[in-house]
């Protein structure tokens, strides 16, 4: 992969997400490989910000796997949270001993 802003990972090229690994201001500019991103929000550690843009409905890419969908257009260095995502998956709780929708 190429080099990446040291404030971020993304562990999988297609990756639409980044995750910061530290508090982040809002107007920083990071750079990913060739992309060079201006933060949107200021997003705190452990929270995602997009790297590509996304339309709702799409998948969100997340260490090489779909984590949930948007839910409204995302632009490339926005905070990318419950806020404009969610989980396409069952939670856990809501699934009886044989594995169906309770």
């Amino acid at each position: 992969m190429p080099a990446i802003d040291p404030r971020l990972i993304v562990l999988n090229t297609e990756d639409t997400v980044a995750v910061a690994r530290c508090a982040i201001a809002a107007g920083e500019v990071l750079q990913i490989g060739t992309e060079t991103i201006t933060l949107g929000q200021a997003v705190t550690m452990g929270h995602k910000l997009a790297r590509a843009p996304m339309q709702a409905g799409d998948k969100v890419l997340k260490y090489g796997v779909p984590i949930g969908s948007a839910t409204q257009a995302i632009a490339v260095g926005e905070h990318v949270h419950l806020h404009n995502i969610k989980s396409d998956y069952t939670p856990t709780y809501a699934l009886t001993d044989t594995g169906e929708i309770a």
